[in-house]
C-alpha cells in the first residue's frame, strides 16, 4: 500500500511534508513501543505520554521526597502530535498560554491516572528530560517548569560516549519532527540541544493538580 493513496489525502494532511511525516511518525511509534511509552488519557489537549522506568541516580527533592537508584519513577514524553502548532511568526503570548493550559490539563490527568493505578503506588517522582538549546534557554525552561512544581536537578556525572551518541540521535529525530510539524521554528542549533532534567514529586503533583483523598505513597 502506498504511503498516501491519493492526492486528496495529501491535501487534507496537516503537515507540509506528508510523506516524510508518515515515515517519521512511524519511526517515532516504533521507538515508543520499544520503550513501552503509552498514552494515559484520551484528552485531545494532553501533551504528554509516559513510561514507567527506573531512577538512574539518587534524588532528593525539596519536599523531602527521596529516590534511590533503580526505584520506579514515571517519565514524561511529549505527545508531539498534540502539541499546539507554533505560529509562522514564532511563539506568541497566546501560544504560550495555550501550551501552559495544555500542560496543566495534562498534569491533572496524570494525577488522576496515577490515583487509579494501585500498582503504581510506589512511584513518588515524575521525571522529564526537557530538550533545550543554549544555557540561557535551559535556565528559562527550568523557570517555566518550576511554575508547575518541577525542580531542576543537574546531572551529577558527565555523559558517556554512548549516551552522547544516543542523545544526538534523539536530536535528529526531534529536528525531523519539528520540520514536518513546525518547519518555521526549526533552528540550526536543534541538533545540539541539551537536556534539562526536571523532577516533580508526586506529593506536589497531587497538591497542585488534584490531591487524591486516601492516596498512599511508599517512600
Amino acid at each position: 500500500m502506498a504511503l498516501w493513496d491519493s492526492a486528496q489525502q495529501r491535501t487534507r494532511s496537516p503537515y507540509s511534508h506528508p510523506r516524510l511525516a508518515e515515515l517519521i511518525f512511524a519511526l517515532d511509534g516504533r521507538l515508543r513501543r520499544r520503550q513501552a511509552v503509552f498514552e494515559y488519557t484520551r484528552n485531545p489537549s494532553c501533551v504528554f505520554r509516559i513510561d514507567v522506568t527506573r531512577a538512574p541516580r539518587w534524588l532528593a527533592l525539596d519536599d523531602g521526597t527521596r529516590v534511590r537508584p533503580g526505584q520506579r519513577i514515571v517519565r514524561l514524553h511529549f505527545w508531539n502530535e498534540q502539541i499546539p502548532p507554533v505560529p509562522r511568526s514564532g511563539p506568541t503570548i497566546r501560544w504560550a498560554r495555550q501550551m501552559q493550559q495544555a500542560m496543566a490539563s495534562s498534569l491533572r490527568d496524570l494525577a488522576r491516572y496515577l490515583a487509579s493505578r494501585p500498582d503504581l503506588a510506589d512511584v513518588t517522582v515524575i521525571w522529564a528530560d526537557a530538550p533545550s538549546g543554549t544555557t540561557t534557554q535551559s535556565e528559562q525552561l527550568g523557570r517555566i517548569m518550576s511554575r508547575f512544581g518541577f525542580e531542576t536537578i543537574a546531572e551529577s556525572e558527565p555523559l558517556t560516549i554512548g549516551q552522547r551518541l544516543r542523545r544526538f540521535g534523539e536530536n535528529i529525530l526531534i529536528s525531523l519532527i519539528v520540520l514536518v510539524q513546525n518547519a518555521n521554528v526549526l533552528r540550526i542549533d536543534t541538533l545540539n540541544r541539551v537536556r534539562v532534567p526536571v523532577y516533580l514529586s508526586r506529593r506536589t503533583l497531587e497538591k497542585k493538580f488534584g490531591a487524591v483523598e486516601g492516596s498512599s505513597l511508599r517512600t
